[in-house]
Order: structure tokens, then C-alpha cells, then sequence
């Protein structure tokens, strides 16, 4: 057996196969050093595989999903929109809330959760010591439906591509799906919030947790108590007191 010598090989290998997929537009160039650069490294006396460049966890940006949307007019809802409503947060961090659609202040000032339930959520991260710039916060839908009516599966099936991509670009640890569209699109399901809520889930391979909307907590101020329950649970996960 000669580790150095198959290692050397298997880069050989992936070389051109990383750059037919970027020609063939199948992502962007991962970084890496050229063969030779490798070869030096394997042929070094003091070698270990950590010398070796580790490729990058995600090979998709925010960046890039957001140019790759564009201004979209996929569905009818680019007619009655104002603005556009992407996302805000980090693209490192660790816990993302993915809420239902934009509502009216969300159109206007194109950002999620500015409106009376976004200041709701602003409270509910800063209870947990965080601040918005901390985590991420987005929606199924990236523009405002009509008099804020419930998001149609067809609408849904257009946006959910671009949903997915945010998250494969910030592999977060957790996912706090608020609310009944964003729990039973992300977790394909129909059971309801009451019964998802409380327990975690998995979402591709990504620790889940649904609960209440803060709309609806803003009509049922006493179901604040569980929303809190379920935030110390993802607290819990994410190691923080």
C-alpha cells in the first residue's frame, strides 16, 4: 500500500472532473491547488494529509443564489409585488428561522420580518442572546401574496428551489421552520404545527425544529409560553445557556 501514491492519483482524477462541471455550468470552481502543487506536498518528507487542501463545505454562495433569482418573474406575484424580499442574516450562521411569505411591511422595505410579527422575532432572538446579525431569517416565498392570503402550492413549487439553495449555502445546525407553511413545506408533510412543534425533525440531514408563527402568537399571546419551549430546546442543541 502507498497512501502518498493513491492520494496523488485520486486528485489526479478529480482534477478534470471538477473542471468539466464548471464548464458544463454545474456549480462554481471549488478552490484548489494545481497537481503539482499537491505532488510537491505528497513528495515532502514530512507529508500528513492535513497539508492536503480541504475543499470547501458548500460550493454555493448567497451571492450567488441571490443573482441566480434575479428579478424574478417565475410566477404571478412579480405583478403585484413591491419589492422583492430575499433574506437577512449570516452566511455563517448556525440557526436560520424560515417563516411563510413577506407581509405588507416586508414588501415595502424589502426585508423579512419587519413588520409588528418580525419585531416579535427581533425580541424572541435577543431573549437568546443573539442579535438578527447572529442568525438568518428568510421565507418560502421571496414575494408578497395579495392581501397577505396563504401561499398556493404552485407559488411554493417555484420558490422552494431557491429556499433550498440558501440553506445548502449556509449549512446551518438548526432550522426553525415558524409557522404551518414553512413546517409542512420543508418537512413534506401535513400534520399539524400543534403536532410537529416541540420535537425535532430533520431536513436534510439538519436538525429541525417547527413552531408557532409569530403572527399567531401576536392573535394567541398565551401560546408564547410553547414558542419559548421550543426555543430553549434549540438553545439547548446549539449549546448556548
Amino acid at each position: 500500500m502507498d497512501p502518498k501514491g493513491e492520494l496523488l492519483s485520486l486528485v489526479k482524477a478529480l482534477k478534470p472532473w471538477v473542471a468539466d462541471s464548471v464548464n458544463e455550468g454545474h456549480g462554481v470552481a471549488l478552490e484548489y491547488r494545481e497537481v503539482s502543487d499537491v505532488t510537491e506536498a505528497v513528495q515532502g518528507d514530512s507529508t500528513t494529509m492535513e497539508q492536503v487542501p480541504e475543499y470547501p463545505p458548500s460550493v454555493v454562495t448567497l451571492a450567488q443564489v441571490r443573482a441566480e433569482l434575479g428579478d424574478c418573474r417565475r410566477c404571478p406575484l412579480s405583478k403585484t409585488r413591491r419589492n422583492l424580499v430575499f433574506g437577512e442574516g449570516s452566511e455563517r450562521a448556525e440557526l436560520v428561522f424560515v417563516g411563510e411569505a413577506p407581509g405588507e411591511q416586508e414588501d415595502l422595505q424589502g426585508r423579512p420580518f419587519v413588520g409588528r410579527a418580525g419585531q416579535l422575532l427581533t425580541r424572541i432572538i435577543e431573549a437568546m442572546g443573539l442579535s438578527r446579525d447572529h442568525v438568518y431569517i428568510c421565507n418560502i416565498l421571496k414575494c408578497r401574496p395579495p392581501g397577505n392570503r396563504n401561499p398556493l402550492q404552485d407559488e411554493i413549487t417555484i420558490c422552494e428551489p431557491f429556499l433550498v439553495k440558501q440553506l445548502q449555502a449556509i449549512r446551518p445546525r438548526v432550522i426553525c421552520a415558524l409557522g404551518t407553511f414553512a413546517a409542512k413545506t420543508l418537512l413534506k408533510t401535513d400534520t399539524p404545527i400543534s403536532k410537529l412543534r416541540g420535537t425535532f425533525h430533520v431536513y436534510q440531514g439538519i436538525k429541525l425544529m417547527p413552531t408557532y408563527h409569530p403572527a399567531y402568537l401576536l392573535r394567541n399571546p398565551g401560546e408564547k409560553k410553547q414558542v419559548w419551549s421550543d426555543v430553549r430546546l434549540i438553545m439547548k442543541e446549539l449549546g448556548m445557556s
